[in-house]
């Protein structure tokens, strides 16, 4: 039997949990992987035209329903000489997903990852990192 919360976690999307507007970005999935290359779920990169803010979630496909931390972060990059980098991030322990993590970025350039740590104590953290600047709006 599927419990109410589950059924609800399941039927969660990127879209959805960003919010109406949002929409995935080329490049915009990422897995997050262990140093040993086990996939622990994937962080998605959605932007919204209309408003110019970026959003990022990232959600588990190990572990559901086991409270295990995960973290979401985005960082914005200025263009030009005086370019700077600010960012936003969230992470605490979750069963499903975590997000939404958005900030501002229109005609900005953006950087994003998520971590997962794999159940159990002194387990593996899964990271995930886009390695160069992009989805520059």
């Amino acid at each position: 039997m599927i419990t109410p919360a589950y059924a609800a976690a399941s039927a969660a999307t990127p879209e959805r949990v960003c919010g109406s507007g949002f929409a995935r970005v080329a490049h915009g999935k990422q897995a997050v992987k262990t140093p040993s290359k086990r996939v622990l779920g994937h962080v998605y990169l959605l932007y919204n035209r209309r408003t110019g803010y970026n959003c990022v979630t990232t959600f588990k496909t190990s572990n559901i329903g086991v409270p295990t931390f995960v973290m979401a972060t985005i960082t914005t990059q200025t263009r030009g000489a005086n370019s700077r980098a600010s960012g936003e991030n969230e992470g605490r322990s979750v069963k499903h997903y975590l997000g939404p993590v958005k900030i501002y970025g229109k005609g900005r350039c953006v950087s994003y990852m998520g971590q997962i740590r794999d159940e159990g104590r002194g387990a593996p953290v899964g990271k995930s990192r886009w390695k160069s600047w992009g989805n520059c709006g």
